[in-house]
């Protein structure tokens, strides 16, 4: 059974194909490993994803002191990188691979985005183990808007995209299916 009714699926299509600012694409892929705590093995992670992205990372910092977990307020506790571009598509490509291009219903939000996770990143292809750095889960985040979102981040005369505009999770589902291959699951 498909996620995304036929009758609802077919609108949205000629929606896109009428008006070419309605189509949505990819505005970035953030790639993010939680590793929670500092030391080595977070600039393991740091070296890892590196290597995996071509980027340079940044550190992510905890947001409130956790005594029992030993973290403190603005420790750096995991890396993450965002990628744009035909570089964030060639990585969502090969990360979705990994997961058998199969993602569930539940991991898009109401403006359409996704996120899926890896357990182990020597899923991804071409990705051999190596004992130094070891093993490391990541999270893959996918912000998928219109043309013309930019209005909301400019420096001068900033204003806010209307609801209109936004995708919704059906058209969300709907361009994940139809431009990478991908089988939604209820």
């Amino acid at each position: 059974m498909a996620v995304v009714d036929e009758e609802i699926r077919r609108k949205i299509l000629e929606d896109w194909e009428s008006n070419p600012m309605r189509k949505p694409h990819v505005g970035k892929v953030t790639v993010n490993i939680g590793v929670g705590e500092s030391g080595d093995r977070l600039q393991k992670a740091y070296e890892l994803l590196q290597e995996l992205t071509g980027r340079k990372p940044v550190y992510t910092r905890a947001k409130q002191t956790n005594p029992s977990f030993g973290i403190r307020r603005g420790q750096p506790i995991g890396v993450k990188v965002d990628l744009r571009r035909e570089r964030a598509i060639e990585f969502l490509d090969w990360t979705l691979d990994a997961v058998d291009r199969e993602l569930h219903e539940s991991q898009f939000d109401e403006f359409g985005n996704v996120c899926f996770g890896l357990e182990e990143h020597i899923a991804l292809e071409g990705v051999e183990y190596d004992p130094e750095i070891g093993i490391f889960g990541m999270d893959i985040a996918v912000t998928l808007e219109r043309p013309g979102f930019r209005v909301m981040r400019r420096r001068r005369c900033r204003r806010p995209v209307p609801r209109r505009h936004r995708l919704t999770k059906e058209e969300g589902i709907v361009f994940m299916e139809e431009e990478f291959d991908v089988e939604v699951l209820p």
